[in-house]
């Protein structure tokens, strides 16, 4: 269940309803080992069972991820938020500021599919650049796929203010390049 942390009002379409809800970025100290895992393979379930071979090798880097976060609450974790719709975690952004001033690195924008394409990924992206200006952080960057799946995040990414920077081979699926963003902070 989550509690206290930044707030916002946010309307959302929920099935077939609109209802409106409150947006809420919460520290990840208050959750357990596991979440964030559960979280990165319900929202790649998709490429992993299409595309088994260059996504599964996936999940041991997910759970690695997730151990660092919780074993590590002081330092890795701090830079970690649960994002909660009302009561419910629907939710978790990452980042990494230790290039700082220069930049600051966009991690993980993980949101559950049910409640994709609303604009909740946006705020967290929103949310992250805030805590970035508050570092005095000077410039944000983040890398995505252009594998088709991952193109609702490079349009995302676009519509925040970031600009392709530079793409290369290196990602789990050699079919797709890596993309670059990065915007001025």
């Amino acid at each position: 269940m989550c509690q206290a942390s930044a707030y916002c009002s946010l309307r959302i379409r929920y099935m077939d309803d609109e209802r409106y809800g409150m947006l809420a970025f919460r520290p990840v100290n208050q959750y357990k080992e596991g979440l964030l895992a559960s979280f990165l393979h319900q929202c790649y379930a998709m490429l992993l069972s299409d595309e088994p071979l260059f996504w599964q090798p996936e999940e041991e880097k997910w759970l690695q991820f997730d151990q660092d976060v919780f074993n590590n609450r002081k330092t890795i974790g701090q830079y970690v938020f649960i994002t909660c719709l009302d009561e419910v975690e629907i939710g978790f952004a990452s980042f990494n500021p230790r290039p700082r001033p220069d930049f600051g690195i966009i991690g993980h924008n993980c949101v559950l599919p049910s409640y994709q394409r609303d604009g909740i990924g946006k705020r967290q992206v929103m949310e992250m650049l805030e805590r970035f200006r508050k570092m005095g952080i000077k410039q944000a960057r983040v890398v995505t796929s252009d594998h088709p799946f991952f193109l609702p995040a490079r349009k995302m990414y676009l519509g925040c203010g970031f600009h392709e920077k530079k793409r290369w081979i290196k990602g789990p699926d050699p079919r797709y390049d890596l993309v670059e963003y990065e915007i001025n902070l």
